[in-house]
């Protein structure tokens, strides 16, 4: 599987030439306009930084080697009082399970924890505001114990939105050890892929 943050909560999963895009953004401060080939799109929730379909050319029907997972969830601490209700999607091809959080408000319950089982890696919020901040992204991540980590949906200007947290409050959380920077921002993981990975937009 290939892995390709394409900014915000956004990535490109890609394998045997099939593409699937999970929560394509519009009007984000900074970020370009999304335009992006795929054969299908997944959507965490129904905000504009998530749920942007249109921006999506559809590619010609093939066979799909993915296979996905949802656990509903909230956006907000408050059972889905302030923003509603969230998705995870647990998405597995070529004998790597990834959890894409979207905007996880909260953490998991013991039911939730259960229902995304064990994965290899975690695509995880970290800026606050609209979700889980740096602390609970940590909590979150400890609770699933993936391999590994890509934090995502934060603020790292001129890119994201304005009153989020960049990226360095989570990570100080973690050994430093623990802590790659990618050169860009594609990701192939294997069985040696560990720790935090910071994707470059």
């Amino acid at each position: 599987m290939k892995l390709t943050w394409l900014g915000h909560a956004c990535f490109l999963l890609e394998q045997n030439g099939y593409r699937l895009i999970v929560d394509p953004y519009t009007g984000v401060e900074g970020y370009p306009e999304l335009r992006v080939k795929a054969h299908q799109v997944v959507c965490s929730h129904q905000h504009h930084d998530h749920n942007a379909v249109e921006q999506i050319t559809p590619l010609p029907a093939q066979e799909n080697p993915f296979t996905i997972r949802v656990v509903k969830t909230f956006h907000d601490d408050q059972g889905g009082a302030l923003r509603g209700e969230n998705t995870i999607h647990v998405i597995s091809a070529g004998g790597i399970t990834v959890a894409h959080l979207g905007d996880l408000g909260h953490q998991l319950t013991a039911e939730q924890r259960a229902a995304i089982g064990t994965v290899d890696g975690v695509l995880v919020p970290v800026g606050g505001v609209y979700t889980v901040d740096a602390a609970g992204a940590r909590q979150v991540c400890k609770e699933i114990s993936p391999r590994w980590v890509v934090p995502m949906h934060y603020r790292h200007a001129p890119y994201g939105l304005p009153n989020v947290a960049g990226v360095e409050p989570f990570l100080a959380l973690w050994p430093a050890d623990e802590i790659h920077v990618w050169n860009g921002p594609v990701l192939t993981p294997g069985p040696e892929t560990a720790g935090v990975l910071v994707l470059k937009f």
